[in-house]
């Protein structure tokens, strides 16, 4: 079952959509203000965000640029009474994946919600294997071969590998990477991201001492190539 979190202010908009969305087999959760909806985003991890700009303590904006900010990759589909088109191009430019003004169809809504869903699942679908060397990845079975052979991978070094492959070639900063691997409420230090890359270059690497795909980024933190 899908999880929406649904950051509204309007008690009968926020009624309305929690009533249609859980009638269309969506679980659901709700916040009226931005800070709690981004709070509630971090911790819960829902499949997608439906969201107000104008919102008490932290607007919209602020929420979704906070997310994407700190590779927080849930869809999010904007809601707001600004219809002009500079406000669309700003919450689409933050990260966004629709936007659409009040009022609005429900059932629109409610179209857009799954298109955006079928859209992710597509992508995650075609994530569920992935090649890079002599190294084959099963996502869903969380296993690990290198040239054939089964790799023993901690549960965290599996986590941490499927962060990397999923943004190759990119250059990510170990706090970046702590967030995301061991969670926003985890307390390590950057020590923590060497120690395990370390790991990951014994087992996957040709020669661990001259790294080729786990490749550091001086000063800021580690780049996959494949």
């Amino acid at each position: 079952m899908d999880t929406v979190l649904i950051v509204e202010d309007d008690p009968a908009i926020s009624l309305g959509l929690t009533k249609n969305l859980k009638y269309e087999g969506y679980e659901v959760i709700t916040a009226t203000r931005g800070d709690e909806g981004l709070q509630l985003a971090l911790e819960k991890q829902p499949d997608l965000i439906v969201l107000d700009i104008m919102l008490p303590n932290m607007s919209g904006f602020e929420v979704c640029k906070t997310l994407k900010r700190n590779d927080v990759e849930i869809p999010i589909i904007i809601l707001s009474a600004k219809d002009q088109e500079i406000d669309k191009i700003m919450g689409l430019d933050l990260g966004a994946d629709d936007y659409m003004t009040k009022p609005f169809s429900i059932r629109e809504l409610i179209a857009r919600i799954n298109a955006v869903l079928r859209r992710k699942k597509r992508y995650e679908k075609d994530l569920e294997t992935y090649c890079f060397a002599d190294v084959e990845i099963d996502f869903a079975a969380r296993t690990v071969t290198r040239a054939g052979k089964p790799l023993d991978l901690s549960p965290r070094e599996f986590d941490l590998l499927a962060y990397f492959v999923r943004h190759p070639n990119e250059v990510m900063d170990r706090r970046q990477i702590l967030n995301k691997v061991w969670g926003y409420d985890y307390y390590g230090t950057a020590r923590t991201i060497d120690n395990f890359v370390t790991k990951l270059r014994q087992k996957l690497e040709p020669q661990a001492s001259k790294p080729r795909h786990f490749v550091t980024a001086r000063g800021i933190g580690y780049k996959f190539v494949p």
